[in-house]
């Protein structure tokens, strides 16, 4: 979204998809969240503001499959000023000890960033380097290719250099602050993620979690509004 956007949601504890710790021990075969937040202004200000969030998780021996899927909309006295889509699946292969295989593939449509859509396929090596009661930490990296279909031209085929971490730290055993970053450098651009969280259990189904969200493009197309896209949530969650 662009600027700022303060709503209530509801959803997931958390989206795991760059560098995610891996599965516990007890962790269900098939488990998955979801997140759906609605805000209306009438007035003085007419605004209204969508965000939806799901993602699925299986595990088969030591592989874990994940599906993911994220939309956003932005309206202000009927003009829409945001409006993002998102599509992605994700496998992670665990060897003996802290080293695993990953690869996913990400496709994202931004009305607003300057893009018609984009196509990311990325796979490589990760590691868990912390794992502990209060800190977990893993990084990856690898190369990729990404689509980048721009309005009016032809499309820009791109070679991908990618990495992230993943960071958590259990403050009890009822709440935690998590840090995910990416990096993804082209000749074209380098794109950086960065979600923060903090988390507050109610109980094994509900959550409570403020989260910062920002995606900067260092060079995105002319006819983008902004370099940098932010989203402040507070956020009811739901897990199974």
């Amino acid at each position: 979204m662009f600027g700022t956007t303060l709503l209530w949601t509801t959803g997931a504890m958390a989206y795991p998809f760059y560098a995610p710790p891996p599965p516990k021990e007890d962790s269900p075969v098939f488990s998955g969240d979801a997140e759906l937040g609605f805000t209306h202004l009438s007035g003085n200000t007419d605004s209204q503001t969508l965000i939806g969030k799901s993602r699925l998780t299986w595990l088969t021996g030591q592989l874990t499959h994940s599906l993911r899927g994220e939309v956003r909309n932005v309206s202000k006295d009927g003009e829409t000023s945001a409006e993002q889509y998102l599509l992605a699946g994700r496998e992670r292969y665990d060897f003996s000890g802290p080293h695993y295989l990953f690869g996913f593939a990400r496709w994202e449509k931004d009305r607003f960033a300057g893009y018609d859509q984009q196509l990311s396929v990325i796979g490589g090596y990760g590691r868990q380097l912390l794992e502990s009661k209060r800190h977990t930490l893993s990084l990856e990296a690898g190369p990729g290719y990404r689509n980048d279909r721009l309005r009016d031209t032809d499309n820009e085929q791109l070679a991908v250099a990618y990495t992230a971490l993943d960071y958590r730290y259990r403050f009890s055993e009822f709440a935690d602050l998590a840090q995910e970053m990416s990096v993804e450098y082209t000749e074209a651009n380098t794109t950086a993620r960065s979600l923060t969280s903090l988390t507050a259990r109610l109980n094994a189904k509900l959550s409570l979690r403020l989260s910062y969200e920002v995606k900067h493009n260092s060079q995105p197309p002319e006819d983008a509004s902004e370099r940098t896209d932010t989203t402040t949530s507070a956020s009811l969650l739901y897990s199974w």
